[in-house]
């Protein structure tokens, strides 16, 4: 089971979460997002529990818990939608042009 996990602080890493959800069960992956530009934390995760029983013991177990000054935000994941693209976006395109 994917779990979000937001309003963390910028100072939270991967091992933090890690450590806090595997009193939970077992924890297959964590992501921390991360800034392309800037590299520093975006404030939410995604941590994938073993299995339905355990994301749920975790999420009831853990929102609004505290996490270095922050009270976390802990809910199922929910599948990426798509977003249209804003108007005036444009494609650049690479290679000759004749």
């Amino acid at each position: 089971m994917k779990l979000y996990v937001g309003n963390l602080s910028f100072e939270t890493t991967e091992n933090d979460l890690q450590d806090l959800f595997e009193k939970h069960g077992t924890v297959n992956e964590v992501h921390l997002m991360m800034d392309k530009m800037t590299g520093k934390s975006r404030g939410f995760a995604f941590v994938t529990m073993g299995d339905a029983t355990q994301g749920n013991a975790a999420m009831s177990a853990l929102n609004g818990q505290e996490l270095n000054g922050r009270a976390l935000n802990v809910n199922e994941a929910r599948p990426r939608e798509d977003r249209p693209r804003p108007q005036g976006a444009k494609r650049s395109f690479t290679g000759n042009r004749r």
